[in-house]
């Protein structure tokens, strides 16, 4: 499916996404290693085994970039422009291997923009759960879109 015109976003629509990801250790230890985070609570498991979690925690940025990749099928795949920013990130509960992730999108509010006629900006709040439930992130995102070709 094609990501939303700016047209299609409506405040209070809320988007629940069907793509679903299981994280592995494979995952958390890549994206680790691949943005040079050394963090042992999430490549280090003896370390981890010590902390008040008890086992490795998924770096909360991979977390992050799961949920709003979750989205964009639905949301913003070739109508995008571009992010603009992402504000009131957080991560109230730790995602560790083996959880599910599955993810939602609720639209706050659409903007059409003042320079330029064909884009303006849609502002949405993404939240993604695990398995159980559980809310583990969640961030305001602000993106601008393009409107509908006439």
């Amino acid at each position: 499916m094609a990501g939303l015109y700016l047209e299609d976003f409506q405040p209070g629509m809320v988007i629940r996404h069907a793509l679903t990801k299981t994280v592995t250790e494979s995952d958390n230890m890549l994206f680790s290693v691949m943005t040079l985070n050394p963090q042992p609570l999430h490549i280090d498991f003896d370390f981890a085994a010590k902390s008040e979690w008890g086992k490795p925690l998924v770096n909360s940025l991979f977390t992050l970039g799961l949920m709003i990749g979750i989205s964009v099928h639905d949301t913003t795949l070739g109508t995008t422009v571009g992010n603009l920013g992402m504000t009131d990130t957080t991560f109230p509960h730790p995602l560790f291997h083996g959880d599910t992730v599955r993810a939602e999108t609720e639209v706050i509010s659409v903007r059409e923009s003042k320079s330029k006629p064909d884009r303006g900006v849609a502002e949405v709040e993404h939240r993604a759960y695990n398995q159980h439930g559980v809310l583990v992130a969640r961030c305001i995102r602000q993106a601008m879109m393009l409107k509908r070709p006439t």
